[in-house]
């Protein structure tokens, strides 16, 4: 696959055409004009030729080399270094990458490392927007958050019916060693999740505030409705979370009662049995004077008074609960 992806030029909110990177410093300084150009997995001698044509800091470029960087926005002079967490759900199993974004007021430079959606469908969005896209380069930053946000929640989802699944599970009075295991696995996945959605609340915020010239205030209510967006995702990982933590302790709760109960059944029937036992076991004694031994009704008598203890005493606890 080429390391690029899309490089074009687009003026007045409309698509020009597509341009060399050799190309892009004779074309961005035309009036009305931005170039978008999407990389994916370059290589250092490509991210230098697009430092060169754009002016990028090298600062801004090595952390793009290095990747493994946490999401954050950084102000380079006239331009911004953005990073975000992106997720897919594939095969069902969800995998993170990272996306730089490098935006300046004619330019916008999208990096794609690891797991992420191609955002061809995002440009394709973009361009059926004239009106908005002839703002610059603003409104397509404000279309890849928004892409990057949206593909949360598909995640999710996921993650709402394995809880569904996890606590039908838990819901039992058996302990359920991997079961268990389950729950901690999808609360590292929630948390996971939360701390790549969490800065965009602050990226968006500041871009807001503090950067009009590349953010006109047409678009700041876009912005506001990535940060919603990030919100509901927040809100509804720690309500699992939480939802998660009380189902465990649930579980717990009624494997404990169940154990009480199972104690007090062998509790009870040890009571039941302490009356033959008693009894019995005071027959094997060796006295001189054994009582009721020239009795004919001697033995009959004491095994029925035994029969009637046990039962009496078997009723009684029946009757509590205890067996």
């Amino acid at each position: 696959m080429s390391m690029v992806v899309n490089s074009v030029v687009y003026r007045a909110g409309k698509r020009v055409r597509d341009i060399e990177i050799d190309d892009i410093s004779e074309v961005v300084t035309e009036p009305d004009t931005f170039i978008w150009v999407g990389l994916h997995h370059p290589d250092e001698a490509l991210l230098r030729k697009v430092q060169h044509e754009f002016h990028l800091h090298d600062l801004a470029i090595e952390d793009a080399l290095k990747a493994h960087q946490r999401p954050k926005i950084e102000a380079y002079g006239t331009s911004l270094f953005v990073v975000v967490k992106t997720a897919q759900l594939i095969e069902g199993e969800v995998q993170y990458g990272e996306t730089h974004v490098f935006v300046g007021q004619n330019f916008l430079v999208t990096v794609r490392h690891g797991a992420s959606s191609s955002y061809s469908a995002v440009r394709t969005r973009v361009e059926q927007n004239p009106h908005l896209l002839a703002k610059g380069p603003g409104f397509a930053l404000y279309s890849v958050l928004d892409f990057v946000v949206d593909n949360y929640q598909p995640i999710m989802s996921s993650y709402e019916a394995q809880f569904d699944r996890i606590e039908a599970s838990m819901f039992k009075s058996d302990f359920d060693l991997a079961v268990i295991q389950e729950s901690y696995d999808l609360r590292r996945s929630l948390i996971e999740l939360r701390n790549a959605a969490v800065p965009m609340d602050e990226i968006c915020n500041q871009l807001v505030r503090f950067h009009e010239e590349i953010i006109p205030k047409e678009l700041r209510a876009y912005l506001r409705d990535i940060q919603d967006h990030a919100h509901r995702v927040i809100a509804s990982t720690d309500d699992l979370r939480e939802m998660l933590t009380n189902a465990m302790h649930v579980n717990l709760a009624l494997v404990s009662v169940r154990q009480n109960d199972i104690v007090k059944q062998l509790a009870g029937w040890g009571a039941v049995l302490a009356v033959p036992t008693i009894v019995f076991s005071l027959y094997g004694m060796n006295f001189q004077h054994m009582p009721e031994l020239r009795l004919a009704w001697g033995y009959p008598a004491t095994l029925g008074l035994t029969v009637v203890a046990c039962a009496w005493l078997y009723r009684k606890l029946k009757k509590s609960g205890w067996l």
